[in-house]
């Protein structure tokens, strides 16, 4: 039944997608396209936040327990991906100029990348302009701010180059 009512709010939904309860794609959900055999486990949430905002998951990817992905521009993932519980992928962040309340600023905004055959670890942070190449591997609890090249494992805050696929 989830997958007969997310077929018809969702631009795209593969073949074979598992989606488990309490799983919400929300605002824009037109700009959402999920791949086959993709599972969104229980209380993800996948949002496209404005009528320009664009999320795609690739095929094969797993999307953890009450994992965040928030789209002012454009965030994609790869396929074969697997994401862990409580990652938190952004693409965009408040302006903090001192003479204006925040709130009545601007986002600022980059797209994220993630290719292929990447792992994020639980409670990563993935923010604003990343491009993280296939293969990749983040730690848990990183907090990545920067790209990450092919086969690289990041960990930390910020997060930083600590060892390479073998």
């Amino acid at each position: 039944m989830r997958q007969f009512t997310l077929r018809r709010e969702i631009n795209t939904l593969g073949e074979n997608v598992f989606i488990e309860k309490n799983v919400k794609i929300l605002r824009f959900t037109k700009n959402v396209d999920i791949g086959k055999n993709v599972v969104l486990k229980e209380g993800a949430r996948i949002c496209s936040c404005n009528k320009n905002a664009k999320v795609y998951i690739g095929e094969n990817t797993t999307f953890g327990y009450h994992s965040f992905l928030f789209s002012s521009e454009s965030i994609e993932i790869g396929n074969d991906c697997l994401i862990a519980p409580f990652v938190y992928i952004v693409d965009s962040d408040h302006n903090i100029e001192k003479d204006k309340l925040i709130n009545e600023q601007p986002n600022s905004t980059a797209p994220v990348k993630i290719g292929n055959d990447v792992w994020i670890g639980t409670g990563a942070k993935i923010l604003k302009g990343v491009s993280i190449e296939n293969g990749a591997v983040i730690a848990a609890g990183a907090i990545v701010k920067s790209d990450v090249k092919a086969y690289e494992i990041y960990g930390g805050i910020p997060a930083r180059k600590i060892s390479d696929r073998k």
